[in-house]
């Protein structure tokens, strides 16, 4: 009895010292945490040099060039694609060649790997990602891809118009990431999969390039790889030539009318005149509506205030002539209006084209 009491205790204690050596390796006791799997660290790669991550934008659309708030509105996708050794898996343990987190839940809860955040520097009032996908290869080699929709600030001259050009730029940089750290290289050159078009402007050329440049929302450094996507556009002229410059040159001309009426006529040469500045100052509001409130003058204000002077300047011939013709000097009036004929419609052209020279040489 005595023994199998003996022998009961043996297995008791036995079973316990067991129990206790696997709560031990489970980590149910109190003790060090087991270390983390190398692969679910959140920060970059440990390579030799910044890690490269190579980078693309195709330009779906512009939809707006907003010249009052010198902003522009555009879509597109931009692709990021880098290689995380972490990452890499046996195809035959996971079931699948390829893992695929869709939509932005599934790319920052579901995924556990480390990838780069990309934002738009410039943005203004508007910068939505939506589509996000990032695939990730056996080798590790994962690929981001999302669709931007954003409003950006970009500078837009308006001297020239309605003949301006202007470059629009979107610039996305790395965020909180040095040049050092992270570097952005040019996937590919392709920047649009169809032709863009935006009424009244003609798109001339997308292109992509990548820069060194300092933002605030780089690393600790201040500078960080940028990608800069610059849209060349022009505006088309033909809307404000038709509603504004041709009829405004036709009544200057009509105006000069007034230098083949007869010099006793003065009431009549000064109501034609009259009705020419009156036109001008209506087409001054006109512009006034199409362009934005700056500071600086336009061609198209140039040519405006042009052909107001000049029909100005007839009210003021119509007066000398009609006081000389008051005086009896009738040849004298005469030979001033046989040579207004041809000075003013020679320094009324001469002085636009001089303007559009300037503007589109020094501006």
């Amino acid at each position: 009895m005595r023994r199998r009491i003996k022998i009961t205790m043996a297995l008791s204690v036995a079973l316990l010292c067991c129990g206790r050596i696997a709560a031990q390796s489970t980590g149910t006791e109190s003790g060090p945490a087991p270390k983390p799997s190398p692969q679910f660290l959140i920060s970059p790669p440990k390579v030799s040099g910044p890690v490269i991550v190579r980078a693309s934008f195709i330009l779906s659309d512009v939809n707006e060039i907003n010249e009052a708030s010198e902003t522009f509105e555009f879509t597109g996708v931009l692709t990021l694609t880098w290689h995380d050794p972490r990452q890499a898996f046996d195809p035959t343990i996971v079931g699948a060649n390829e893992k695929v987190y869709q939509g932005a839940y599934q790319v920052n809860e579901v995924s556990t790997g480390w990838y780069p955040q990309v934002v738009l520097v410039n943005e203004s009032a508007l910068y939505q990602k939506s589509g996000s996908t990032l695939r990730i290869q056996p080798d590790g080699t994962s690929t981001l891809v999302e669709t931007v929709n954003a409003i950006a600030e970009s500078e837009i001259d308006m001297t020239r118009f309605p003949f301006d050009r202007h470059r629009l730029e979107a610039v996305f940089q790395v965020l909180s990431f040095n040049n050092d750290e992270v570097r952005l290289q040019l996937a590919s050159h392709q920047t649009g999969d169809r032709a863009l078009r935006l009424p009244q402007w003609a798109i001339r050329e997308v292109s992509t390039s990548i820069e060194d440049r300092p933002g605030s929302k780089a690393g600790s450094q201040g500078t960080a790889s940028t990608l800069v996507v610059g849209v060349s556009v022009n505006r088309r002229p033909f809307y404000a030539l038709r509603l504004v410059v041709f009829p405004l040159v036709v009544i200057v001309l009509l105006s000069f009318s007034v230098f083949w009426m007869d010099s006793s006529s003065l009431g009549d040469r000064i109501s034609v005149s009259f009705i020419g500045v009156l036109t001008a100052v209506a087409y001054l509001l006109v512009t006034s509506d199409q362009l934005p409130h700056i500071s600086y003058v336009t061609l198209m204000h140039g040519f405006v205030n042009a052909s107001f002077m000049t029909m100005c300047a007839t009210v003021v011939i119509n007066l000398v002539v009609g006081t000389l013709d008051k005086r009896g000097d009738l040849e004298r009036g005469n030979r001033i209006d046989r040579r207004c004929r041809w000075i003013f419609p020679s320094v009324y052209f001469g002085l636009l084209l001089v303007m559009f020279v300037v503007a589109m040489l020094f501006y």
